[in-house]
């Protein structure tokens, strides 16, 4: 039998349901940039790496100031929100070449967001075939890069 190994998601497991430790999107700009995978930041918003992706790539864009749905954004940070979610598809689309994209919002808890006082939207690559057995069977993903790897190749195009 051969293992897979996804160790960077045992900290996401091990947190207790229902427990919250702050709001770790208004952290992330302030820290260094390889450390938590943050690629580009503007003026209003950033775009960094997801640190419990999907699929490999898994970028999310988000702003600076804590707000909880688009309709909460100024007419500025609206405009530099919307650019921002288009530059990460052209990062991966530049750095991974992939097939397709998901780009969406969860908005609201029972709409699926993680953290629904802070909006945030998800920018995902997607191939042929990239789905396989995992998911169907366990809720889980496989992820064919490291984190770290994966900032340096995205960041060249950021």
């Amino acid at each position: 039998m051969q293992r897979l190994h996804s160790y960077w998601r045992i900290p996401y497991i091990e947190i207790p349901q229902g427990e919250k430790k702050g709001n770790p999107f208004l952290e992330i700009p302030n820290q260094d940039p390889k450390k938590v995978h943050l690629l580009w930041k503007g003026k209003f918003c950033y775009i960094v790496m997801n640190k419990f992706p999907y699929n490999c790539g898994h970028l999310l864009v988000i702003p600076l100031r804590q707000v909880a749905d688009i309709e909460d954004l100024t007419s500025e940070e609206r405009v530099e929100f919307f650019d921002a979610i288009i530059k990460a598809k052209q990062i991966l689309k530049n750095a991974m070449n992939p097939d397709a994209f998901n780009v969406g919002f969860n908005l609201g808890a029972k709409a699926g967001a993680g953290i629904p006082e802070h909006l945030h939207c998800h920018v995902v690559p997607r191939w042929d075939g990239d789905t396989n057995f995992m998911p169907v069977i366990s809720d889980t993903r496989v992820l064919p890069q490291a984190m770290d790897a994966l900032w340096e190749k995205l960041v060249k195009f950021a």
